[in-house]
C-alpha cells in the first residue's frame, strides 16, 4: 500500500446537497422552502412567533427583582484554604488578605472582596482579612487559633 493509494470506504463522505439547481436534483425550484410566505425568502428568522397566538414569553408573569448595585464576592471555602497552606503556596503565619488569596491562586478576579465559607476543615492557625464571612467559617477558624477581620470596617467578626 502506498500513500497516494489510500482511500475513504465507499460511502464515507457524502456529496453537498447543491439546492435550487434544476427540478431534475430533486432539491430545485423552491429548493426545500415549501411555496411562498416569509419563511421562503433569505433573511428570515422568526423565533418565538406562534402565528399571532400570544407568545409564551409574554403569557408567563414578570417576577422577582435584581437589585442594581449588589455586590459579587469571590468566594473561598476553607477547604481550599487549608489546601493551599499544605501546599505552601499560602504563608499561615502571616496575615493573609485579598492579594494573597489571589496570588496563590484561590481566586481569580477580586471583584468587590472576598467572601470566606465554611465548607471544608481547617486545621491552620490563620489570620484572615476578607470582605465577608459566613458564621461558620468564622466559627472554624476561631475553632482553629485564628481570627477573621472583615475588611472596610476595621472590626473584628462576631461569629
Amino acid at each position: 500500500m502506498k500513500l497516494n493509494e489510500i482511500s475513504d470506504n465507499p460511502g464515507a463522505r457524502k456529496p453537498r446537497m447543491r439546492v435550487g439547481r434544476g427540478i431534475g436534483s430533486g432539491k430545485g425550484k423552491t429548493g426545500g422552502r415549501g411555496v411562498k410566505g416569509q419563511k421562503s425568502r433569505a433573511g428570515v428568522a422568526v423565533k418565538g412567533f406562534e402565528g399571532g397566538q400570544m407568545p409564551l414569553h409574554r403569557r408567563l408573569p414578570k417576577r422577582g427583582f435584581v437589585k442594581p448595585f449588589r455586590r459579587e464576592y469571590a468566594e473561598v471555602n476553607l477547604g481550599a484554604l487549608q489546601k493551599a497552606i499544605d501546599a505552601g503556596r499560602l504563608d499561615a503565619s502571616k496575615p493573609v488578605d485579598a492579594a494573597a488569596l489571589q496570588a496563590a491562586g484561590l481566586v481569580t478576579k477580586l471583584r468587590d472582596g472576598v467572601r470566606l465559607l465554611g465548607k471544608g476543615e481547617l486545621t491552620a492557625s490563620v489570620t484572615l482579612s476578607v470582605a465577608g464571612a459566613s458564621g461558620p467559617a468564622i466559627a472554624a477558624v476561631e475553632k482553629a487559633g485564628g481570627k477573621v477581620e472583615i475588611a472596610g470596617t476595621g472590626q473584628k467578626a462576631a461569629a
